[in-house]
């Protein structure tokens, strides 16, 4: 609608979240469903970043990343960085996701990478 409207100008980033109370489940077959519905609404034209609450989040994230996702990673989404083992810091997520990706030999975009594909504006440019 919004597309249509030329309120929203492709490409968009479309993120999906799994596994919020009243949300869509985190399970595989959800994740691949709404890639599905992204690809038909929007064609390539758009980012598909993948968000998974809690105990969810490595898995989905990195079988999100395999179907061409992003990731997006943090405390805010879950607090741990394994099974019982807490998360220090969103620098230490960041470091697992991106080991896990290496190790799938998936590129991994650089801050100014990122910055671009999504056009901010850039760290320079922001009143804070």
């Amino acid at each position: 609608h919004f597309v249509d409207r030329g309120l929203v100008k492709p490409p968009m980033l479309i993120q999906t979240i799994f596994g919020i109370l009243g949300g869509i489940g985190p399970e595989a077959e959800n994740l691949m469903h709404m890639r599905r519905i992204a690809d038909h609404l929007f064609g390539e034209d758009f980012h598909w970043s993948i968000l998974g609450a809690g105990r969810h989040q490595m898995g989905l994230i990195t079988m999100g990343a395999i179907m061409g996702g992003h990731c997006r990673v943090g405390i805010e989404d879950s607090i741990f960085l394994a099974k019982g083992k807490l998360a220090q810091s969103n620098a230490e997520q960041v470091a697992k996701i991106r080991t896990i990706l290496k190790e799938l030999s998936l590129e991994v975009a650089t801050p100014d990478e990122a910055r671009k594909m999504l056009a901010l504006k850039g760290k320079n440019n922001v009143g804070f």
